[in-house]
């Protein structure tokens, strides 16, 4: 079969999603994506913390990259200056984007002069974000994904669901599957007799992959790191296929969020070991690219640099906010989230999921639309992400705060005036019956009762009047328990004494 153009998803398809409990009860319904999900997040996750717990100097290594970060932010246009007049001074060109309509038409339009109707991608969160592939090909212009897990995304005309393994909602049978299935669509297709084997559905992509390697005038990227002193982008990734956009097509365009720069060649040290650990656990990633402008006979002769703006100087304005800014995208609080583990990416309706989306999206797109309200509550607070976070963002802290945001927002539009609530009449009772220990003992009596009563034909809570329904509705609500603590207390406590 021959190619053609992948059929791009309906513009703005992430921000009209629905408010996270909708999506997460959609997305809780599929069995299969839960198993996957448990299975990939729990492997990940042991692995890092053995590969951190190698490090004696961990926390160190956490406190330097905080400390690099935070310092990037305080200073960011004097930085952001210095990295331009390096990448201009290394012979690229430097391109300022102030949002993604922005951002898009820069890349379109060097593109197009090239003649070219195709580019081959390395992953980039920064072009998922703005949605670049699906701009592109309203231009005409094919954009081809060459990591695996984004390919298997592509193919499957799919959303990625993690930041670092975009496809960790599917296994290798669904894998095998979309394969077969679309990968002739689009070029080189699969052997027939494909099978679910790792090493064979990665022969696949490879040869499936080659020939646009090798026929690709131009490629585009995005970047982990942008050094100021030296102009310096740097990529890492774990399967080769960064290191054949980056060297082999004529022009090379890397589409760079403003946030992600580093004062000196120097701080890289600190991140390529906090990276590689938290993200893929390992000592070392693979691959490593780092180029610096353009050079004669050696990789692409015409380099651009695309730094995007898209709501990142709305974030650093908030003093407390902008810490979520440090963030290096590894990854590390998805993998711990319990959370993410149930409901996986795609209910977060953003390419930033988990918790750093959760107060990510909220500071760069706003709180107008009603998934971004509901996503700094897409969270137990339990703080697991904030310990697992390589440069110490108070993730749950964040969480907390742009809550408060998404109220104030609520009663702005609503001119001061305070609707009515269920939940602060509820803490207000909550409060005058913790406030005489009369009244506290007597709900426990009756709680105890209702739990003796209730535990003799069910163990869970079903449906409840409003407004408990809002709690009922979505978990399962145990019955009360039998024993108060304080029944528990002196029975067990008078025991310890006279013992």
């Amino acid at each position: 079969m021959t190619e053609r153009l992948t059929p791009a998803p309906p513009s703005g398809e992430l921000i009209d999603s629905p408010r996270f409990p909708v999506a997460a009860r959609r997305e809780l319904a599929n069995d299969q994506q839960r198993r996957n999900l448990q299975h990939a997040t729990r492997t990940i996750r042991d692995k890092r913390t053995q590969a951190v717990g190698e490090m004696e100097n961990w926390e160190e290594l956490r406190a330097a990259g905080a400390a690099i970060k935070s310092r990037v932010l305080r200073h960011l246009p004097e930085y952001l200056e210095q990295l331009e007049a390096s990448l201009t001074r290394n012979g690229a060109t430097v391109h300022w984007a102030r949002d993604a309509a922005e951002a898009n038409r820069i890349v379109i339009d060097l593109v197009q002069q090239t003649g070219s109707s195709e580019v081959v991608k390395v992953k980039s969160m920064a072009t998922q974000e703005i949605e670049l592939n699906e701009a592109l090909e309203e231009s005409g212009i094919a954009a081809w994904e060459t990591d695996l897990a984004e390919l298997i995304v592509q193919l499957g005309h799919d959303r990625p669901s993690h930041i670092l393994v975009p496809a960790i909602h599917r296994n290798r049978s669904e894998v095998r599957d979309i394969f077969l299935a679309e990968m002739g669509n689009y070029g080189t297709p699969p052997p027939p007799d494909l099978d679910d084997h790792p090493e064979n559905l990665a022969n696949a992509a490879r040869q499936h992959l080659r020939d646009k390697f090798l026929r690709a005038k131009v490629a585009v990227s995005g970047a982990n790191f942008a050094v100021a002193d030296t102009g310096s982008l740097v990529v890492v990734e774990s399967e080769g296929n960064g290191r054949m956009c980056l060297t082999l097509p004529e022009t090379l365009i890397s589409v760079v969020g403003i946030e992600k720069i580093l004062p000196s060649f120097d701080d890289l040290e600190v991140f390529m070991q906090l990276l590689p650990r938290s993200s893929t656990a390992e000592r070392m990633n693979p691959y490593t690219s780092i180029w610096s402008g353009a050079s004669a006979g050696d990789g692409p002769q015409s380099v651009h640099v695309v730094l995007i703006d898209n709501g990142r100087t709305k974030a650093l304005a908030d003093p407390q906010g902008r810490q979520a800014l440090r963030c290096i995208r590894c990854s590390a609080c998805l993998n711990i989230c319990p959370v993410f583990e149930k409901v996986g990416g795609h209910a977060y309706g953003s390419v930033y999921p988990g918790p750093i989306g959760s107060i990510l999206n909220p500071q760069i797109r706003g709180t107008a639309s009603a998934v971004d309200r509901s996503l700094p509550f897409a969270s137990s607070l339990c703080g697991a992400c904030t310990e697992v976070c390589p440069v110490m963002i108070p993730i749950a802290d964040l969480l907390v705060h742009m809550r408060s945001k998404v109220v104030d927002a609520k009663q702005a539009e609503n001119k001061g005036v305070h609707l009515p609530h269920a939940e602060p009449a509820m803490m207000k009772a909550a409060g005058w019956v913790m406030a005489d220990h009369r009244r506290l003992e007597a709900a426990q009596l009756a709680s105890k009762t209702g739990g003796k009563v209730l535990g003799s034909f069910t163990d869970h809570i079903g449906a409840l009047p409003w407004p408990l329904s809002k709690w009922a509705g979505s978990r399962d609500t145990p019955t009360p328990p039998k024993e108060t603590f304080r029944d528990w207390w002196k029975a067990n406590r008078v025991e310890e004494d006279q013992q």
